[in-house]
């Protein structure tokens, strides 16, 4: 019998290896690529990998293989680099950056974390694998292959992204400058709705340089092909049949499937569970003891270790072996290892040891780890079989090792989960704090900074109440008061204002100011942010320049760069402006200084958010891209300031009109928190009439729990778009309960109230001259005195006397006008110069609203007389709305184009021929003046139904209300006399 499918040519994967073949020949010449290898467990994913590499070596290339290990809750971090590295045999110098961070971080190179703190080490060795990839690809191309992602640990996934993120596509008529293919597997079938690689993947996929391929299940002629071609001696077709319809695509099943035929006394055994364990029964005994004690090592196991723990003679352990290869069940690997030939194998030989074999065995490998020699980064592995094996005093011990050198390779989620099974096990292990020389409360804030490092800003705050709840037992007041303002901290990430400023109030009454110390300066400096954050500028102040001072004293440049962030809007005439904007770049070069990447990046957000204030897009955008660039280097995707900046950047390519980048800013997965950053490019789509918007937007703003972000662009979005749909009272009701939500003293951006209230006053202007032109002067007053609400609460808005910041910016400035033209439209005047300033308003850089008001002015130029001159604004607007596929306002447009008949032929409606035969029963019926109520009762439909026919009738004839809407269908033959 052949080797089970493995020196056989690959069967039916005929497209997919000419995708990985095209992948491999771009990275030999030299335009970077990758590609993820997504499939079911069993498909065949290694198969294809190993087809790839083999055919990669006969080019020349040189083939690199690191694997993702599943050890629960382990997590040993960068473990596939680390095997890529061993597997280098020599070919690298002993002395490059890259070993000495990966393959001795365990002990020799622990000098290291001292250069810099946690996020420059984890930086550094980033950079370091990458620098090593450019080495040997400067010497021969180079295929990396990574497998078995779904398994990988949150450094080895920073690290890929930081990779593949770096793969730049080569320019036409460049040299050759980056010669490396990527390949990476992972089971799809693995990865439910919270799995970490999610977003991940989501985020990967939309790099120019990254592909993605799905290894769909094999065709049933694919799967015989693959049975008969696996022994020489032909097979029954029954039996044949029967393998094809029990492995249902699946390579490794049918594999199995056909192995156990000659195990077994005839038949097929019901699941492969079954199958797996009858072909592992059919071993030797002793081969059966190797094979159950390599299934609680992990997937692969080195020769040594496994050695040592089943205690056989060498002669008798190679015998084993040689059977468990050759009956397929293990495969020799790189490193002097042994691995199974698939996880399915030592997954089903695991779970049928029994309870006490598996603590005896787990106990056996804690031990045998444990032993001088062994590998670095086997804390990890120890503290998971001390665990399994009930030994909680070792498992403590080893799981604080395993934080330490987490903490060390910059992995600050392994070092957040290390401590949490650390903290778990506390209680239950008596002299816990002699055995690990530390006490809970500090492995709980050492917990909560991890947590902070990896993104988890609520697993952030849990830790630090925890610490708070054991402090009272802890006489040291330094301590006590470092859990204080590390709970303020927290509470800041996640918005709960208050409560951080009571805890920052009280660790700041514990400390005394003299002499100073860094105890009392970071207490201080944390306190000014949370009343900075509350609004309680006098407060801020006050403290703010006592930290300036205490700072400078002790050279503490995080702390004083933090200060000069939280004072700028206070003491520096704010973000927006030179001066403030100036501080904020010392304060971001003292953050860089001091190796502070969390403060370096609430400088660039500052610097970002003061830019796009000031109108500066440009500016904004350079700031956000260095600010992505340093996150996506040194923290996680979903870490606060990352999401923020996304956000940000998303907003900004919409002003600016750069509406595809704008959509692909937007993550695919947020934490609840940041639901806001989900929607940043919500706006897009309500542009160009995309349908599901209203649906999107109320979830975003009935989200629980309350953020004002969320209510914010989510009563944006329904307001304007009920206004587009012709729903006066909808975007008079979204505007009002918005401002409600977003009371003053919420909200950061009381311009905000001035949008909203500009938004409805152009529903409302519609409304009144529809109603002016149909007669109704009853009803137009009403939507005047309407009208005058929205303009008063603008105005108000705009000189509230409690603003932080006195002046507006260019975007405020240009929403209080259109406002007052918007008021003007509703008084029933055609006010051209006001128009023409609300245009040049919007001239900073906001190309859509731009547009919108090229519309209004040129309708205002129509009513003033001047039909001449409108036809520039018009041409304008019509531009815009083309270039941005802006479909409902290209139609307002083509609709005054051939109401106010501006020259040339007047552009058709679109779809003004087709409507359907319920849209002109609907059509009939609105001729006659019926209200949608009305309508729906006739018809029998309901009067949300009725609605939204007579939105589609007024889109497709090209009118801006109802009056208009009835006038251009009988004007087109649509009407019938009646």
């Amino acid at each position: 019998m052949s080797d089970l499918g493995w020196g056989l040519a690959l069967v039916g994967r005929g497209e997919e290896v000419a995708r990985l073949e095209e992948a491999l020949g771009r990275g030999r010449g030299g335009d970077p690529c990758a590609v993820l290898v997504a499939g079911d467990a069993g498909v065949g994913k290694t198969r294809l990998l190993a087809e790839a590499s083999a055919r990669a070596a006969g080019a020349g290339m040189t083939v690199l293989t690191g694997h993702c290990v599943d050890l629960g809750d382990v997590g040993l971090p960068y473990l596939p680099f680390v095997e890529v590295l061993r597997g280098l045999d020599g070919d690298v110098p002993a002395g490059h950056p890259a070993v000495e961070r990966l393959l001795r971080a365990g002990g020799g190179a622990a000098e290291y974390a001292g250069e810099l703190p946690d996020s420059g080490v984890r930086l550094r060795l980033l950079e370091d694998v990458a620098a090593l990839l450019g080495d040997l690809a400067e010497r021969a191309p180079v295929l990396l292959v990574v497998e078995d992602l779904h398994w990988a640990d949150q450094s080895t996934r920073d690290l890929l992204r930081f990779l593949l993120s770096r793969l730049l596509p080569q320019r036409p008529g460049a040299a050759a400058h980056q010669r490396l293919t990527v390949l990476v597997s992972y089971r799809s079938d693995d990865l439910h709705r919270r799995h970490p690689l999610r977003p991940l993947l989501a985020e990967l996929v939309r790099l120019p340089s990254v592909g993605r391929l799905d290894l769909r299940p094999l065709a049933d002629e694919d799967v015989a092909r693959l049975v008969r071609g696996l022994d020489a001696d032909p097979l029954p077709e029954d039996t044949v049949r029967a393998i094809v319809e029990r492995a249902e695509g699946n390579a490794f099943y049918a594999q199995e499937l056909r192995a156990a035929t000659d195990d077994t006394a005839g038949g097929v055994p019901s699941g492969l569970a079954d199958v797996l364990l009858s072909r592992i029964e059919q071993l030797s005994g002793t081969t059966q003891r190797v094979i159950r004690t390599a299934a609680v090592a992990g997937r692969r196991v080195e020769h040594g270790l496994l050695r040592d723990a089943v205690e056989l003679p060498d002669d008798e352990l190679e015998t084993a072996l040689r059977e468990a290869i050759g009956r397929h069940l293990l495969v020799t690997a790189a490193g002097d290892t042994y691995a199974f030939r698939h996880a399915l194998i030592r997954e089903a030989a695991y779970a049928d040891l029994l309870p006490g074999e598996r603590v005896r065995i787990h106990a056996v490998f804690a031990r045998l780890l444990g032993e001088a020699g062994r590998r670095a980064g086997s804390s990890a592995e120890r503290a998971h079989h001390h665990r399994a094996s009930h030994d909680l005093p070792g498992a403590l011990a080893a799981s604080i090792e395993a934080a330490d050198h987490a903490a060390r390779m910059g992995a600050p989620a392994e070092e957040m989960r290390r401590l949490e099974a650390a903290l778990e096990l506390w209680d239950v292990v008596p002299g816990a704090r002699e055995l690990v020389d530390s006490d809970d409360v500090t492995l709980m804030l050492r917990a909560s900074a991890a947590a902070v490092h990896a993104g988890e800003a609520h697993r952030a705050v849990a830790f630090a109440r925890n610490a708070l709840d054991r402090v009272g037992t802890n006489a040291d007041p330094d301590l006590e008061v470092t859990v204080r303002y590390t709970l303020a901290s927290s509470l800041m990430s996640v918005d709960n204002l208050q409560a951080a400023f009571e805890y920052s109030s009280q660790a700041l009454a514990m400390i005394p100011a003299e002499p100073p110390s860094r105890t009392w300066l970071w207490a201080a400096a944390t306190h000014v942010k949370a009343a900075y954050y509350l609004k309680d500028d006098e407060t801020a102040r006050r403290i703010g320049r006592q930290v300036l001072a205490v700072a400078d004293e002790l050279g503490t440049d995080d702390a004083l760069a933090d200060a000069i962030i939280s004072l700028t809007g206070l003491e520096w005439a704010g973000r927006q402006a030179l001066d403030g904007r100036e501080r904020l770049r010392q304060a971001r070069e003292l953050a860089r200084k001091s190796g502070n990447v969390t403060i370096e990046l609430r400088a660039l957000f500052s610097l970002a958010m003061g830019s796009y204030e000031a109108g500066l897009l440009d500016e904004s955008l350079r700031w956000l891209d260095d600010g992505l660039e340093l996150g996506g280097r040194t923290t996680p995707s979903t870490s606060p300031y990352s999401l923020e900046m996304r956000y940000l950047r998303a907003q900004l390519l919409y002003t600016a009109g750069r509406w595809d980048e704008a959509v692909a800013m937007v993550p695919a997965q947020v934490p609840s928190a940041f639901r806001h950053v989900a929607e940043a490019a919500i706006f897009v789509p309500l542009g160009r009439g995309e349908p599901g918007v209203r649906e999107r937007a109320r979830a975003l703003f009935d989200a629980q729990p309350f953020n004002w972000l969320g209510v914010l662009v989510g009563g944006l979005a329904l307001t304007d778009e009920a206004a587009w749909r012709g729903d006066t009272q909808g975007a008079v009701d979204w505007a009002r309960r918005t401002i409600t939500e977003l009371a003053e003293d919420l909200n950061p951006y009381p311009d905000a109230g001035v949008r909203l209230a500009a938004l409805a006053l152009s529903a409302i202007g519609d409304a009144t001259i529809e109603l002016r032109a149909a007669g109704d002067d009853e009803g137009a007053a009403q939507e005047v005195a309407r009208g005058r609400e929205f303009i008063e609460r603008a105005r108000t808005t705009a000189s509230w006397p409690g603003r932080r910041y006195p002046r507006s910016g260019p975007e405020g400035v240009a929403w209080l006008l259109r406002a007052e033209a918007e008021w003007s439209r509703v008084c029933g005047e055609a006010d051209v110069e006001l128009w023409q300033r609300t245009v040049e308003a919007y001239g900073y850089g906001n190309v859509f609203e731009q547009a919108r008001c090229e519309l209004r002015l040129a309708q205002a130029l129509v009513a003033a007389g001047r039909r001449d001159e409108a036809a520039d604004p018009v041409r304008r607007a019509r531009e815009t709305a083309e270039r941005l596929g802006a479909v409902p306002l290209r139609d307002a447009v083509d609709a005054a184009i051939r109401r106010a008949r501006l020259g040339g032929p007047t552009p058709a409606p679109a779809g003004a021929m087709e409507l359907t035969a319920r849209e002109r029963e609907v059509l009939e019926l609105l001729a006659e003046g019926r209200t949608n109520r009305q309508i729906g009762e006739e018809l029998f439909i309901s009067a949300k139904t009725a609605s939204v026919h007579v939105s589609n009738i007024m889109a497709k004839v090209g009118a801006s209300g109802r009056t208009e809407a009835v006038a251009l269908a009988r004007r087109s033959g649509l009407l019938t006399d009646r």
